[in-house]
């Protein structure tokens, strides 16, 4: 059975925008043509991969397969092109390494700066990714490597351990609970927060385990980034919870007070995470090697 990559990027097309006319103008292909290919592809496999509708096509069984493969298959064609293309400029080979905010912030740059050091021949793509889009990543071929709260992956989602935070409570040092060294979570519910977008993982972690607890906090602010975060506690317009290593770094520069939480949900696990280690290309096998050495 052979396999076109025209075809296979045109299956992936179709399958993204749901229609073999969007799929064929994103493919840069007449429909008729597109059509005939999809069709080719369907008697070549012996199976029905789309089922056409007015409102356009759902992926069958097999189709969510093909598309599974599909996304692997040019993911690898793609490293391969980078990779080939890096022997004219002098780097010979490049990982696509996803990570948190978390992790690009306070657990990953000496680590990879060192990597880096000791293989002068290896390029790492590096995108700031929130930890659920890492997992959609991962699983999707999309990536070699993700950096992500291991809340945030699915069961099949190969990982192992790099570090762990715990989450912090911040005020400002005049602020509730400055001088209390640990608080259960549920005490800080009549207070003003200042926190992460809601739809970022590490909140909609903070905030599946508030309702938990009966809890609604009372958001003043929503930003990007803990030293954002931190800026707005130190300048008293409510608590937040952070990651304990930003949390002590912001520390070190603003005036805050930082107070440890009891609850199990603060401990959190920080994963290197991949569809499959054994399968990665050599140079992301290398970066797990020595991450995999570095891990606390």
């Amino acid at each position: 059975m052979r396999f076109d990559l025209v075809d296979l990027q045109l299956f992936i097309a179709v399958a993204d925008q749901r229609s073999i006319t969007r799929g064929a103008e994103r493919s840069n292909l007449a429909l008729a043509s597109a059509s005939a290919r999809i069709k080719g592809l369907e008697d070549a496999l012996g199976v029905a991969l789309l089922k056409r509708g007015r409102r356009g096509v759902e992926l069958t069984a097999a189709g969510e397969s093909l598309l599974d493969h599909a996304r692997l298959v040019i993911h690898q064609i793609d490293a391969m092109r980078g990779d080939l293309a890096g022997f004219a400029s002098g780097v010979r080979a490049s990982v696509h390494f996803l990570a948190n905010t978390s992790g690009l912030s306070e657990h990953l740059p000496k680590a990879l700066a060192g990597f880096l050091r000791e293989h002068r021949d290896v390029a790492i793509d590096i995108e700031e990714r929130e930890s659920t889009d890492i997992a959609a990543a991962i699983t999707a071929g999309a990536a070699d490597l993700g950096f992500a709260a291991e809340h945030a992956l699915p069961d099949h989602i190969e990982r192992f351990v790099f570090s762990e935070d715990h989450l912090t409570l911040v005020t400002s040092r005049r602020g509730p609970f400055a001088g209390r060294r640990q608080i259960d979570f549920q005490e800080a519910g009549a207070c003003d927060f200042v926190g992460l977008t809601s739809a970022t993982a590490l909140q909609v972690h903070i905030s599946k385990h508030a309702a938990r607890l009966g809890m609604r906090p009372h958001y003043r602010a929503r930003l990007r980034d803990f030293d954002a975060i931190c800026q707005m506690v130190a300048a008293d317009v409510g608590v937040a919870l952070v990651p304990e290593a930003a949390a002590r770094r912001c520390a070190k520069l603003m005036p805050l007070a930082m107070v440890r939480l009891r609850d199990a949900f603060a401990n959190r696990k920080l994963v290197i995470c991949a569809r499959s280690f054994k399968t990665l290309p050599r140079p992301a096998k290398m970066l797990v090697e020595h991450l995999r050495a570095e891990a606390v």
